[in-house]
């Protein structure tokens, strides 16, 4: 582990949690938090493996998203994250570890760029302005990058003297493209309201696993690739011997481990709702050569009921805000002998599988990973058995009318 660094913006800068904490004291506060969890929401913590600490805590990020923005009102322009406790408020961090240096001399130059032509940013009471977000994206197998401004629809932006500047930037990694995405959207958020290349090209190429994945703009894609790279691993480890057989991938966004299970099973059905992540799933695995996984665009629990081909697996890999308790229901209807459950949300996790055990499925085996250096953010694999008997089928029904009559009567309220 490299030695602790103090960042310049320790307590202004609202991107780390744990910045000027030293990483072995992270860790047992965040393997502690799980253990909380687990015993708050009543997890057997003897099936839990320990967690995993992180290869690195400095430059594991490939994709940042900063915003415009100033830190008081008429100061002069930032760029860079929203001030700790202040959220109106940016502070420019141009010297941060979490990132590739080159992420650091991109947004440098940016924003002296947008400084010396005396751009607005764009405010969110007035709903005025030109200026909204810079993101940056970064190839760590292929040392590609890739820079998205994000301004409103407001004339005056040099898109030419922008694109000159970013090219005579001495980089360590190669500029594949430069694009523009317009936003007048009145949400605080980066909304793709159309795109322009300026430059290039308005995707990346990363490899997972030694399979291959073009990642456009605005597409999902794990933040950091070789800390995945170790939990994928795992994570296929624990499946049973999937030749010849049916998986569900459920929450599978850009179709990665998707791709990697369909190498062994017979088939593998990837279900997302975001559009762009399944376009790029169907994308990649034409260009991996994989023609044995079909991938659905939806609600999960809409999807579901499509899916007439029962599987022999199910993974689930859903937001942060875990799954819908009718998903779990539908998915310990299927009655198969696993579930695997990948999370980035160990407390919604918990919430889950207090459900699940309802239903006769129970953790047998539990591993976490710090992914994610000085955030308080923790991945968790979770490897559910079935030990349904007959008492929880009866709750299982209960149960699932008793969320359909809650959600016909939110329907009736609205």
């Amino acid at each position: 582990m490299e030695n602790f660094k103090e960042c310049k913006l320790n307590g202004l800068c609202g991107g780390c949690l744990h910045q000027g904490v030293p990483y072995e004291e992270q860790y047992r506060l965040k393997n502690q938090q799980v253990l909380d969890l687990f015993d708050r929401f009543h997890v057997d913590a003897s099936v839990y493996q320990g967690m995993v600490p992180a290869e690195t805590p400095y430059r594991y990020r490939n994709k940042m998203e900063y915003t415009f923005g100033d830190v008081e009102i008429g100061g002069p322009l930032e760029l860079g994250m929203h001030q700790k406790g202040r959220f109106m408020s940016i502070v420019t961090c141009d010297e941060c570890q979490l990132v590739p240096e080159d992420f650091n001399r991109i947004l440098s130059a940016t924003l002296n760029f947008c400084r010396e032509r005396e751009y607005s940013f764009y405010h969110k009471k007035t709903h005025t302005g030109l200026l909204r977000n810079l993101v940056v994206r970064h190839g760590v197998r292929s040392n590609e990058v890739l820079v998205n401004i994000i301004t409103s629809s407001e004339e005056g932006f040099d898109e030419a003297g922008y694109v000159e500047l970013l090219q005579g930037l001495e980089l360590d990694n190669t500029l594949v493209g430069i694009v523009r995405t317009f936003n007048d959207s009145l949400a605080d958020a980066v909304i793709d309201e159309g795109t322009k290349i300026l430059y290039g090209r308005d995707f990346y190429y990363e490899e997972i696993l030694g399979l291959k994945f073009q990642v456009k703009a605005f597409a999902f894609f794990q933040t950091n690739i070789n800390a995945v790279e170790r939990l994928y691993s795992d994570a296929l480890n624990l499946l049973p011997d999937i030749h010849e057989k049916t998986v569900y991938d459920l929450y599978c966004g850009t179709g990665t481990i998707t791709q990697l299970m369909a190498l062994k099973a017979k088939k593998v059905y990837g279900v997302e709702i975001v559009e762009d992540s399944v376009e790029a799933a169907r994308h990649n695995a034409e260009l991996n050569g994989i023609t044995n996984c079909e991938f659905l665009c939806g609600d999960v629990r809409k999807k579901l009921d499509e899916l007439t081909e029962k599987p022999d697996m199910i993974v689930v890999d859903p937001p942060r805000a875990g799954m819908h308790d009718k998903v779990v229901h539908m998915l310990c209807r299927y009655d198969i002998p696993e579930i695997l459950y990948i999370s980035c949300n160990p407390k919604t996790m918990c919430m889950n599988l207090e459900l699940f055990k309802m239903n006769g499925y129970e953790p047998v085996y539990m591993k976490t990973y710090d992914n994610f250096p000085m955030t308080k953010h923790v991945e968790t694999v979770c490897l559910l058995s079935n030990r349904k008997a007959d008492s929880h089928i009866r709750l299982s029904l209960d149960m699932e009318e008793y969320y359909d009559i809650m959600d016909k009567e939110k329907a009736e309220q609205k």
